[in-house]
């Protein structure tokens, strides 16, 4: 990196081979004698902080720059002497890497318990990443490297994911309702939660490029009621879903006549589930309940009637019943030759005869006409 020999002049330079690393002092150890006219070279991604008798001098950008000190070439040994030949206008650089550190990982290290709106209180652990860029050098030396040698990626993530958790615990106490709705809302939450981490990046002179939400999961036994509630919810539809599948088996076969007995399997095969459960459903439904027989109605208003009426009691409509089978009993109508119940013949008991006044067909029985109320002779 450079040479500290009283005749010649450092040239002071950088490569981070290993990727990780932050910042980086020249000299490694203590600080130096820096000479008059040293060089330093700064590259595209770095940045340089020079400091001079314990002071920060300068932040150069990248390109070749000369310091200036009072540090002469061998008569900064001679000014030395009261000091065992250690001159005492100490000097020393730090170059920092400015790219971005992308792929930083943070996380909760214990679960955190948060009130859910449908599940109660659970516990939660959040993991996600994010990148960083030291945009203001002298004020990240200042605040963060101090005088160490070299500072890593590897303590920066350190620190800075534990403010992200402090940071994203506060914020997901704040708009969290109900874990079942996290997954829409990962984007939302990452930008709002980078805004509010804006200023805690800043003030160590790093910038927050991207933060990323990729996972808030539960503990095993609440992962494993939402899968059961789901399941739930599948069995709940599953009667629409075969409907469907028939409907849909049924269409094949009527587009494709020769598939029509394929078609018509499958489409069997999905109602039955569906059938036998409305069946099964019915079954229960009508379980203990005793049989009724088919209601008559009056032919005029349609209110229902008993067998044995003859008149309608809702609008007094006379019935065409006088008579009953002499073999069942069930009641038979004028003109009816058999009867409907058993079939058999209507005997002379219940011919019909006419009305003297209208000439309308009655029962032999009647005593008055049907149609004209007029009393039929005897």
């Amino acid at each position: 990196m450079g040479t500290d020999n009283i005749f010649f002049l450092e040239l002071i330079e950088w490569f981070d081979e290993s990727g990780q690393e932050v910042a980086h002092r020249f000299p490694e150890k203590g600080s130096g004698e820096i000479k008059f006219g040293a060089q330093m070279i700064v590259r595209e991604s770095q940045a340089g902080v020079f400091f001079y008798s314990g002071k920060a001098v300068h932040v150069f950008g990248p390109g070749r720059h000369t310091l200036k000190t009072a540090n002469i070439p061998i008569l900064n040994k001679i000014m030395g002497l009261p000091w065992a030949l250690n001159s005492p206008l100490r000097a020393e650089t730090y170059l920092i890497n400015t790219k971005v550190f992308a792929n930083l990982k943070w996380g909760t290290r214990e679960p955190v318990a948060f009130k859910d709106a449908e599940l109660g209180l659970i516990r939660l652990r959040a993991y996600g990443m994010f990148n960083i860029q030291v945009t203001q050098p002298l004020l990240f030396i200042n605040s963060l490297v101090g005088t160490m040698a070299s500072f890593s990626v590897t303590e920066l993530t350190d620190y800075l994911g534990k403010v992200i958790v402090s940071r994203f615990n506060d914020y997901l106490g704040e708009n969290m309702d109900t874990l079942l709705n996290l997954p829409s809302q990962y984007d939302e939450w990452s930008a709002g939660l980078q805004e509010r981490l804006h200023k805690d990046f800043l003030r160590f002179g790093l910038s927050l490029n991207q933060l990323y939400i990729n996972s808030i999961t539960p503990p095993p036994e609440v992962q494993q009621a939402i899968d059961d509630k789901t399941k739930l919810n599948l069995l709940v539809d599953m009667n629409k879903y075969m409907q469907l599948k028939a409907a849909a088996a049924m269409e094949r076969a009527a587009q494709n006549t020769g598939t029509v007995g394929d078609a018509m399997g499958m489409g069997v095969g999905f109602m039955m589930p569906a059938l036998m459960a409305q069946t099964m459903q019915l079954a229960q439904n009508t379980a203990g309940q005793p049989r009724q027989a088919p209601a008559l109605h009056c032919p005029e208003c349609q209110q229902p009637i008993g067998e044995q009426d003859r008149f309608c009691a809702a609008c007094g409509h006379q019935l065409l019943v006088f008579a009953q089978c002499a073999a069942c009993g069930k009641n038979i109508g004028p003109g009816t030759k058999f009867c409907p119940q058993c079939g058999t013949p209507v005997g002379p008991a219940q011919k019909v005869r006419a009305c003297p006044q209208c000439a309308q067909e009655n029962l032999a029985s009647a005593l008055f006409c049907i149609h004209c109320g007029e009393r039929m002779s005897q």
